[in-house]
């Protein structure tokens, strides 16, 4: 009887291969569909947020107020932030993760397939709420992305009840995306996948889960404290009611410094799946890459403070915090030495994977050092607030996180389309990128250590040469990424055809399936008695 369960279900889905029109995309259930419309949606984000930018740096391009009104601009910042964040970093990591985690532990979809619908489904919604607040009278939310009080209460325009409620919707997709990513994991593992087989990127989104988790109620607290403060007549963050603005800070950065890892860990797993596969060696010290990964989440929570070092806390919570800023670096540290090492005598090749995998280790390590240099509580005084912390966070976020995510793009799309992609485009893409990233943020170094502000739309005559070569290191990186929506819509279009395993080196079950992948993979659960060779070296 069992086998012919098993042919019914086989015919089925031949009928039901995917179901066509809009309402597959509606209503699918599918990890493959779902992960494609996280990806689609994060990148439509990323080129609004962008535009954004783009508004901000043809701002900057000189001195004196040129394009927009000052109002006008701080919402810029301010939403372009919001934006790049939880609309283009963080959908694309979950997109990534609805796609290959199943397919990388040998599950036949995620464990909770209908709430995966809806975590994506109110995204669209969030975001649309959060631009239709841009809009109103009174312009949209003016605050900075970090929405510091009294800004965001006593000061900030009628659309912020907007801003709040879209940062709930988004909160509560991250927060399922997370425990589907969760369950999925802890009760999907195909026979004999022990957790120090799975591969370091279902690591780092389950140890990034759990992260989300645990912060995600924190923001929600914060911008809950907000909306009271301002609509209601508390006092969470008003001195004269009794509250402490400098609380939301406290408040802000709890949930604000364990997300900045959460934009990064996913990277961590997605490089140290890159490299090996290009270097055609098994990952270097696989246990010790998994130990760090959660040595970063556990640190994560005791260095929320060095974002205030001026709010003149006591000295001994600045001693705190440096140190502890100072030993998040190690196991850092300890990662990329494995990725160096790793790369070691390798047969190394370099295609667009590689290219944006080993770009992203220089550059973010570029970012960790100048994370390094504001973790030193005297100095930061003095990088407090300017365009050297602005230089920071984008070499991390944008040589850090969005390579590593355009990383993936290439090293999966013959997996996900079943074509390669044109790798003389590809190229020209990484090529356009890595050089207007750093004639974009590197300069910016050198404006902040000069004391040029972050946030402003003016500036004073002396930043204006560095300013006009920074704006036009924006507008290259902008326009590059246009030649990669080119290539990604090419190779869906066609292309040579893509063998289930289109890289030498690449190990792991999602190249065992065919490419494309079938709408349902591991119907029956593989095999996966042998060691996986990334972790052969620990057993």
């Amino acid at each position: 009887m069992s086998t012919v369960v098993g042919e019914m279900d086989q015919h089925d889905d031949h009928h039901h291969h995917a179901p066509s029109g809009v309402t597959r995309w509606l209503f699918t259930t599918n990890h493959k569909d779902i992960g494609s419309m996280y990806l689609w949606f994060s990148f439509i984000m990323f080129l609004v947020g962008g535009s954004m930018a783009m508004v901000i740096r043809a701002e900057l391009f000189q001195p004196g107020l040129q394009l927009v009104d000052p109002h006008f601009f701080n919402q810029m910042t301010t939403v372009h932030g919001l934006i790049m964040v939880f609309g283009a970093v963080m959908p694309a990591f979950t997109g990534l993760a609805n796609w290959m985690i199943p397919m990388m532990i040998g599950a036949p979809d995620m464990a909770l397939p209908r709430m995966n619908n809806w975590s994506f489904w109110i995204l669209p919604f969030a975001f649309a709420i959060l631009l239709a607040s841009l809009f109103m009278e009174g312009g949209g939310p003016a605050f900075g992305w970090t929405f510091y009080a009294p800004l965001s209460t006593t000061y900030s325009s009628d659309s912020t009840a907007l801003f709040v409620f879209s940062v709930h919707i988004m909160g509560i997709s991250s927060i399922m995306g997370a425990i589907n990513v969760i369950v999925t994991i802890m009760n999907m593992r195909a026979p004999g996948m022990t957790y120090m087989k799975m591969p370091l990127f279902v690591w780092s989104w389950f140890i990034t889960a759990f992260l989300l988790i645990a912060v995600m109620p924190v923001l929600a607290g914060a911008v809950t404290m907000v909306l009271t403060d301002k609509y209601f007549g508390t006092s969470f963050f008003d001195a004269a009611g009794g509250g402490d603005p400098v609380m939301f800070q406290h408040i802000f950065w709890f949930f604000g410094h364990p997300e900045v890892y959460i934009m990064i860990l996913p990277s961590f797993g997605i490089v140290s799946a890159i490299i090996p596969a290009f270097a055609r060696k098994p990952l270097f010290g696989y246990a010790s890459m998994v130990y760090a990964t959660a040595a970063i989440a556990g640190l994560s929570f005791l260095v929320w403070a060095h974002h205030m070092f001026t709010t003149g806390m006591p000295v001994f919570a600045e001693l705190f915090f440096m140190y502890c800023t100072m030993l998040i670096s190690v196991p850092t540290g300890v990662k990329v030495f494995n990725w160096v090492a790793t790369m070691w005598r390798g047969s190394i090749t370099f295609e667009t994977p590689m290219l944006f995998s080993l770009a992203f280790v220089i550059l973010f390590t570029i970012g960790g050092f100048s994370g390094l240099m504001l973790a030193i509580t005297p100095v930061d005084f003095q990088y407090h607030d300017t365009y050297f912390v602005v230089a920071h966070f984008h070499y991390v976020l944008v040589s850090g996180a969005i390579f590593s995510i355009m990383a993936a793009a290439y090293f999966w799309l013959p997996k996900w389309t079943g074509h390669m992609y044109d790798e003389g485009l590809a190229k020209l893409h990484f090529w356009a990128s890595l050089i207007s990233v750093n004639v974009l943020f590197f300069p910016m170094h050198f404006a902040g250590l000069a004391g040029m502000p972050r946030r402003i739309p003016d500036y004073s005559i002396q930043f204006a040469d560095i300013n006009q070569i920074v704006s036009i290191g924006g507008f290259a990186f902008g326009l590059s990424q246009l030649i990669f929506l080119w290539v990604v819509i090419k190779c869906v279009k066609g292309g040579e055809k893509a063998p289930a395993k289109p890289w030498e080196g690449a190990e792991g079950l999602e190249w065992t399936v065919p490419s494309p992948a079938p709408y349902h993979t591991f119907d029956t659960p593989p095999d996966t008695s042998k060691t996986p060779p990334e972790a052969q070296d620990h057993g």
